[in-house]
């Protein structure tokens, strides 16, 4: 006897009250089908934020794409094990369920981990095989966006910026020279001012960026969409967390916060002891 399937519905909306329908169905606590649903919309609102406003429907979402908001949980929002736990059982019964109407072709979130409670919060840094297979992926990035992304990753790696701090910076906050320059971090945490040395790879990456901004100015944001509108924090996120799935580093979860550790690592291996220094570069210090 063949199965007729029902026509999948055409937009997110009418997916996640089908989907409601179905949870009704199966006698779930009320509060339970809220949470499922609040947990969905906090998925779709932060993918949106990745793809500039524009995501793909939920049937297109990838594996990367839920690993990469299980990464944020964990170390942008730094929610606890239990909470992020709660939205992955969310994304994993709703992609089964698009899995058993055959709405989808694979299920994105069948490899998509729990959080062992207890777990560090804190990120371990990136082996320097594992930096140099990121950057060669923001080099090989796609839609002429290679000069960005190469810019963007070695600021972060080279100069420990957190990813509030990059995406508010403008051109006036830029100092660069041949053998020498240094970023202004206007507003940092506390509201705090500081001045970040680069060194020349750094550099060398954000003059080839900057070449290709003719019309900027000194009050125009760095980094910039692919539509020239400011890269927004969520699309940073986004970006790294899939230049690491393009690099294969299945290592550690890779986040804007690894970079910011990774750069700590790295500069404490080149100067040992000198945490203060360090603070300073990471934290402006009160005078």
């Amino acid at each position: 006897m063949r199965v007729i399937h029902t026509p999948p519905p055409s937009t997110d909306d009418a997916f996640l009250e089908a989907f409601q329908h179905h949870l009704l169905q199966r006698d779930l606590a009320p509060a339970t089908v809220h949470a499922y649903l609040h947990d969905l919309r906090r998925f779709r609102t932060w993918h949106a934020g990745v793809h500039d406003g524009h995501p793909p429907l939920l049937t297109a979402v990838r594996t990367v794409d839920l690993a990469a908001f299980r990464t944020h949980l964990i170390h942008e929002q730094a929610q606890t094990s239990a909470t992020v736990n709660r939205r992955i059982q969310g994304l994993r019964r709703f992609f089964r369920w698009l899995s058993d109407q055959d709405w989808i072709v694979e299920n994105p979130a069948t490899h998509l981990r729990f959080m062992r409670r207890g777990a560090a919060h804190q990120p371990l840094a990136l082996t320097r095989r594992e930096v140099f297979a990121l950057v060669q992926a923001a080099a090989h990035s796609p839609h002429r966006l290679a000069p960005r992304n190469v810019a963007l990753v070695q600021l972060m790696l080279q100069g420990g910026l957190r990813i509030g701090e990059t995406t508010a910076l403008i051109h006036g906050d830029l100092h660069l020279k041949s053998r020498s320059g240094m970023v202004h971090v206007r507003d940092g945490k506390g509201h705090k001012a500081r001045d970040v040395p680069l060194n020349r790879t750094a550099r060398q990456a954000l003059q080839a960026y900057l070449a290709t901004l003719p019309d900027a100015t000194a009050q125009t944001v760095v980094f910039r969409s692919k539509r020239g509108t400011p890269l927004a924090v969520r699309s940073v996120q986004g970006t790294i967390a899939r230049l690491a799935a393009h690099a294969g580093i299945e290592r550690i979860p890779v986040s804007a916060h690894t970079l910011r550790h990774t750069f700590a690592l790295a500069y404490l291996q080149q100067h040992p002891g000198k945490l203060r220094q360090l603070a300073q570069l990471l934290v402006a210090v009160t005078k």
